[in-house]
């Protein structure tokens, strides 16, 4: 299997800005994985900032990564499979930047993504995922993204040696679009495999929702079914760890089990003053 660079410089980082990504937590929440292992299991792949560090730490020998939202997960795929093709419909992309070309590249699912190239519609991910407004993907119940253009002065629309550093670490990565019940029902899981779950958190107040990635929203249900599923991973034998809000739901549909508090700066809001530190948890899993 192909390793990425496992220098400082040349390892592969999160190509996108996501919402609740953990590229800033990675030296608090690394301590607590194991450091070497066979299979690392991540369901809401997100930015994959966890994947990639331990990737470049070569910590476990196969990984798999997921997430229910498709586009998301073609572009993965389409920065393992076909980085050349998307760095080039990429650099077009950075050449016509502008308020029109962005509303013509936001508009495209309103004539149905399905008429697109994997590689063109991943060139559209990345572009949007760049130049709208705090990075945030959001979109409407019909399914289309309705974030308007950020006001960047140069916005990183083509970071190639960023891109090729990610391709080189998703080599010989299972990278699938499912719903993350499919760890548990398809079978996927396995005693010794590691698990970590970096599900839409629990909103820790009205203003503070960022679950709208899909057109399906993730509520107090679908954390109750996680919640299950994460204990009976554990007794399964797994190495589980979730991160979530440090909300009193969360702590309550997690009682009884290791729960590590952890301060993390909010990158994506809506309002400055409100970026600044939040409490999370990280909740440990052990085995039976």
């Amino acid at each position: 299997m192909s390793t990425p660079e496992s220098g400082r410089s040349g390892r592969a980082a999160p190509f996108l800005k996501w919402a609740g990504g953990k590229q800033r937590l990675l030296d608090l929440y690394l301590p607590y994985f194991p450091a070497q292992g066979e299979r690392y299991i991540e369901p809401f792949m997100g930015s994959a900032a966890v994947f990639f560090r331990l990737r470049a730490e070569n910590r476990f020998r196969e990984y798999v990564l997921s997430d229910s939202n498709f586009e998301l997960v073609n572009c993965y795929r389409v920065v393992r499979d076909n980085l050349d093709a998307l760095i080039e419909k990429l650099a077009d992309h950075r050449d016509r930047h502008g308020k029109a070309h962005y509303e013509k590249v936001r508009a495209m699912d309103q004539r149905g993504l399905g008429l697109f190239t994997p590689v063109e519609r991943a060139a559209r991910f990345i572009y949007l995922n760049k130049t709208c407004y705090n990075g945030l993907w959001r979109v409407n119940r019909f399914g289309r993204f309705n974030v308007p253009m950020g006001r960047y002065t140069n916005p990183p629309i083509l970071d190639e040696a960023k891109l090729r550093a990610a391709s080189a670490a998703l080599q010989g990565v299972d990278i699938r679009c499912e719903d993350f019940r499919m760890v548990e029902t398809s079978g996927l899981a396995r005693p010794g495999d590691v698990v970590y779950f970096d599900p839409p958190y629990h909103p820790a107040s009205k203003t503070a929702n960022f679950t709208a990635y899909q057109p399906d929203m993730f509520g107090v249900v679908e954390q109750g079914e996680l919640a299950g599923m994460f204990r009976r991973l554990a007794a399964l034998g797994c190495t589980v760890l979730l991160s979530n809000s440090d909300t009193p739901f969360v702590r309550a549909i997690y009682a009884g089990l290791e729960t590590v508090p952890v301060q993390a700066r909010r990158a994506i809001n809506s309002r400055a003053a409100s970026r600044g530190a939040v409490p999370e948890l990280l909740i440990l899993g052990q085995r039976a």
